[in-house]
């Protein structure tokens, strides 16, 4: 049976909307979010800020495989992890622990607005690219790892061992933390693409399996010091190159666009938009207008 054009248009529009449907159920999962945590179900709003994570981590390895990312599904990424990662849990954090002074909430604050400028930079330097290392603290890790204190604080080993601390102030300071390295220059690892053709995306499936066993055994416990682990070996990792002199001599981001971008072809919106708008925009250029996307 022949495929007639329209059938591979159709075809094709609905391979470019995937990736773009995981980023709405993103934002959809940190709406949600907000809402449970606005009626105080903190542990339904920790577990809906993990499952955006999970969403934002399928979205663009869903385009890279149908090979079609955009630029349109770039900037609204950008958008819905700034809700999801950015908004969402600082409206967590405030409602959870820091509503009792009057001025508290602007520690919420500095943490969003760290999650706007981060995603800001993020789609200058690497928007729409594979890599293998993150500029500053990834905005998802750090609202996961924010939201997932509260499960963390419902376990035993918890109320056992830390429950005395001052949690207000710790998780405070935490946010000032995590603001200030989401703005940073510390370069952390991303999990490179599952394969069995090489070592590192061997490591990569032994990684993934391990968080899935890790999860089915105990979210609570694991999700919290898991995020705060990854958040210190960054730290740790730069500190140590730092003192030992030996800052990599090129810039690694610019290495990992050279290895990773070579099978990876971008779709732009314009391949899909109606032919009038095309022929509009067409129009106007020549008019010697100017275009402002």
């Amino acid at each position: 049976m022949i495929r007639t054009d329209r059938e591979r248009s159709g075809r094709r529009r609905a391979i470019v909307i995937l990736p773009n449907a995981f980023t709405l159920g993103n934002l959809f999962f940190g709406f949600w979010a907000m809402v449970a945590s606005v009626n105080g179900d903190f542990s339904t709003a920790a577990w809906l800020i993990f499952a955006a994570g999970v969403a934002d981590g399928l979205d663009g390895r869903v385009a890279r495989l149908a090979k079609t990312g955009s630029l349109f599904g770039v900037e609204l990424d950008s958008l819905v992890d700034l809700v999801s990662f950015g908004i969402a849990p600082a409206v967590f954090i405030y409602t959870l622990q820091l509503q009792a002074g009057d001025w508290s909430w602007t520690l919420a604050y500095i943490y969003a607005a760290a999650v706007a400028v981060r995603l800001a930079r993020f789609n200058i330097e690497q928007g729409g690219r594979a890599h293998l290392h993150f500029h500053g603290l990834p905005s998802p890790v750090a609202g996961i790892t924010i939201a997932a204190f509260y499960p963390f604080s419902q376990t035993a080993f918890f109320s056992t061992y830390l429950v005395d601390w001052p949690w207000t102030r710790l998780i405070g300071g935490f946010m000032i933390v995590l603001a200030g390295l989401m703005l940073s220059h510390v370069i952390y690892p991303a999990i490179p693409r599952l394969s069995l053709r090489n070592t590192r995306g061997r490591v990569a499936i032994g990684i993934v399996v391990l968080a899935i066993v890790l999860l089915v055994w105990n979210p609570q416990l694991v999700v919290f010091p898991v995020g705060l682990t990854y958040v210190t070996v960054g730290v740790v990792r730069a500190a140590v190159l730092g003192l030992l002199d030996r800052l990599p001599d090129k810039d690694p981001l610019e290495e990992e666009f050279e290895a990773e971008e070579t099978d990876t072809r971008d779709l732009e919106y314009e391949d899909i938009r109606p032919h009038w708008d095309a022929g509009a925009r067409r129009s106007t250029r020549s008019s010697g207008e100017k275009d402002d996307g």
